[in-house]
């Protein structure tokens, strides 16, 4: 199995030469040379099965005992022949099991995503002792994640990120079993866009690594970069006075946002009642299928004030001509049941919008996945659970929000901690930790995600057992070094925590 086997020479390079987090020591022992992959791999059987041999231990211990042997089977088989990938999905199996005896590790998995999910744990049970030696106690681990859906939101449209930052955000949410990329994708300027090879770069890294891309594109609000190039496609603003003022779309006022962001952006707006816009739409949406494969579609809605469609003369004319009146949510709800249309004709895809659409009786298809951001978000997710929609949770992990030891916050906010029955609690499929870009850009995306995401991560695979931070604050730390060692910059997780050789 291709994705298994490159997963090994991921974890060989992770534990050969980035020497995780060792014993304490005076200091550090250079780790040994990497020996050959060409010799690490032996195919068991057809399905699937694969070993890694380590070299033999200088020293001899009892417990812990040094690792000589990893042995991965993956249970179904692995077909990638002819040219074919495997996909990883929302309904892909992540479980796998270790059993480690006499310095030997056998991790099993029914699919190649539980398999890298094993290696992974595996790079956590390791330690390297002063003599260079790789040890670890014998144990048995059976493991799976509690959501389905556990995923990081990167906003590259208010600041551009290049590419090679976002291959480190995948290998980084590959550290710590997050599956879902959520791409806030935009045209940041001209020369600050993402061409389909970058795009294609972008989303074979992630699969290689069990992830997912999720693009969003959000209409009809914040698309100023699309007005700029597709003339007629966004509402042209009028002032008291009837004439046209030169915008297309209001601003975000200070009081729209309930004062958390007054010095936000105006969110251009697509109008609705332009009909040449609807097959444009339909030829960026059938391109976004060829380009990203996966099922799930970002369509966005969020921020839509009616000002501005509200002083279009066009624009009134056209909700008299169809009986709306002066109810503009009837307006929303006509756009975006066509373009929730548009997204899905054709096409096996699962839509996601953010949780005004429900909040303004957009009448949304059976399975639309509803995100929830704002405050409030417990009586947010009963609703949408109670409407019968699978519902997904970002409300208390913004990342962009920054005060001391918030991963504490983070790793105490829990999905399901809101009053409903376990129907509706079985509708929520998980969540992500969102990192807007208004202040963050290459020179900080990973130190601002990492580790703060780690606490979002563990919340989203771990059970519903243990919440005090002090009893996770050891596990925060340590996997903050081994991210540091393996070539992320992740910011410090305590004033008075160290990485042992840094």
């Amino acid at each position: 199995c291709l994705l298994v086997q490159d997963a090994i020479v991921r974890a060989r390079r992770s534990i050969l030469d980035s020497s995780l987090w060792p014993e304490p020591a005076p200091r550090l022992q250079r780790p040994p040379k990497l020996p050959s992959l060409g010799d690490s791999f032996r195919r068991q059987s057809a399905y699937g099965v694969t070993s890694m041999r380590m070299p033999e231990p200088a020293d001899a211990a009892p417990s812990p005992v040094p690792l000589s042997l990893v042995r991965v089977e993956v249970q179904r088989p692995c077909n990638e022949s002819g040219g074919r990938l495997m996909w990883p999905s929302v309904k892909m199996n992540e479980s796998y099991t270790i059993a480690v005896s006499g310095g030997q590790v056998n991790i099993s998995a029914p699919e190649p995503w539980g398999a890298m999910y094993g290696l992974e744990t595996l790079a956590q049970l390791i330690s390297r002792y002063p003599d260079g030696t790789l040890r670890l106690n014998e144990t048995a681990v059976s493991d799976q994640p509690r959501f389905a859906h556990r995923g990081i939101l990167l906003d590259t449209s208010r600041h551009y990120l290049p590419v090679r930052t976002i291959l480190q955000n995948l290998d980084g949410m590959a550290y710590n079993k997050m599956n879902v990329f959520h791409w806030h994708i935009g045209a940041y300027s001209g020369r600050h866009v993402y061409s389909q090879q970058d795009v294609a770069s972008i989303v074979e890294h992630a699969r290689r690594r069990g992830i997912r891309v999720v693009p969003e594109f959000d209409t009809p609000g914040h698309t100023l970069s699309w007005g700029a190039g597709r003339p007629g496609l966004l509402t042209a603003c009028y002032n008291g006075k009837g004439s046209p003022d030169g915008t297309y779309g209001p601003g975000i006022t200070a009081e729209y946002l309930g004062n958390a962001q007054p010095n936000a952006g105006p969110p251009r707006q697509v109008d609705p009642t332009n009909e040449a816009n609807y097959p444009f739409l339909s030829a960026l949406l059938s391109e976004l299928s060829s380009v990203f494969p996966d099922t799930y579609l970002h369509l966005g809605g969020d921020e839509v004030p009616f000002d501005c469609w509200q002083s279009n003369p066009k624009v009134r004319q056209f909700m008299a001509d169809r009986g709306f009146g002066q109810n503009y949510s009837l307006l929303e709800n006509y756009y975006e049941n066509r373009i929730i249309s548009i997204a899905t004709s054709g096409a096996n895809r699962s839509v996601v919008v953010w949780q005004e659409l429900l909040d303004n009786a957009v009448s949304l298809p059976r399975g639309t996945i509803v995100h929830v951001w704002k405050g409030g978000w417990q009586d947010e997710m009963a609703k949408v659970t109670a409407r019968g929609y699978p519902a997904l949770l970002s409300s208390c992990w913004y990342l962009d929000y920054i005060k001391m030891s918030d991963w504490k916050d983070f790793y105490a906010c829990d999905p399901l901690s809101f009053y409903a029955s376990a129907a509706q609690k079985a509708r929520v499929i998980g969540g992500e930790a969102c990192l807007w870009g208004e202040f963050v850009d290459a020179s900080n995306a990973v130190s601002q995600l990492w580790p703060r995401a780690s606490a979002v991560a563990e919340r989203l695979w771990s059970n519903q057992t243990d919440w005090r931070p002090e009893v996770a604050e050891p596990r925060y730390a340590g996997q903050r070094c081994r991210m540091l060692y393996r070539g992320l910059n992740p910011e410090p997780s305590a004033r008075t925590h160290m990485c042992y050789g840094r």
